[in-house]
């Protein structure tokens, strides 16, 4: 029984370093092909596919993230006679945590399973063994432009999710809880820095990346058919979001000491 026991969890940890090495592998032979020029009909494809399709959803959330957020805090800051400071509050939470994970969150779930479908489904019909024979490389061809991507175009949406986030915010301060429009935007000034906003820039190109390689990795180990599109696709989906979550505690360390 303890030797079964044993081999079982020894299976799952080799399989758990197999996979990591697969993804490790597969981001460094991304990073080689970088070095040469990719396709710019192809990046401004998946530019346009991943990023300005995700623009409403990414939008929506944040902008309800803000007034929900804002109807939260409003009330108990005056409590305390401290609603000079709800602006700024809302503003360092947008552009530190809640717009890039959210969009991050929000891309892996739309991006990422959208990455993962389409590639699978080539690779269940045998159409990037054909890209092989034609002798065009799969990396250079499929996972580069996504990578690109989505590591231009997530920092992008969370500009737009900072931005309508603080819109949202701002309503619900001026409509809902009384604070004066110079207030909140006196508060703003005075608590948030540039370094708030470029920080969830830089954790954005991150979970770009995270979600382009997570993606195209699920999408190019699939098997089994259309039964296996679907299992990588709640795979990656799942992966990535556990791995967004992760990365951003420690990107925190170290970008907001």
């Amino acid at each position: 029984m303890l030797i079964n026991l044993l081999e079982k969890v020894g299976g799952k940890v080799i399989y758990s370093l197999e996979i990591n090495g697969q993804v490790v592998l597969l981001f460094i032979e991304t990073l080689f092909h970088l070095r040469r020029k990719p396709s710019a009909k192809h990046i401004v494809y998946q530019m346009a596919h991943l990023g300005v399709d995700s623009l409403p959803i990414v939008l929506l959330t944040l902008l309800f993230t803000g007034m929900v957020f804002t109807v939260q805090s409003a009330h108990e800051f005056i409590k305390y006679g401290a609603q000079s400071s709800v602006g700024g509050v809302i503003a360092v939470s947008m552009g530190r945590e809640l717009a890039p994970v959210l969009t991050g969150v929000v891309a892996a779930g739309r991006v990422g399973a959208a990455i993962t479908a389409e590639i699978g489904s080539m690779k269940v019909t045998e159409q990037i063994d054909a890209l092989r024979v034609m002798a065009t490389n799969p990396i250079a061809y499929l996972v580069v432009p996504r990578f690109i991507a989505c590591i231009c175009m997530l920092p992008l949406l969370v500009v737009f999710g900072d931005i309508i986030g603080l819109v949202g915010g701002y309503l619900v301060a001026t409509l809902y809880a009384g604070i004066s429009s110079f207030t909140f935007m006196h508060s703003i000034k005075i608590f948030a820095g540039i370094n708030d906003v470029t920080g969830g820039l830089i954790k954005a190109m991150f979970f770009g990346a995270i979600i382009s390689i997570i993606g195209c990795h699920k999408g190019l180990t699939t098997t089994e058919g259309a039964e296996g599109v679907g299992k990588a696709t709640t795979s990656s989906v799942v992966t990535s979001m556990i791995l967004i979550f992760i990365s951003n505690y420690f990107l925190s360390l170290i970008l907001y000491r």
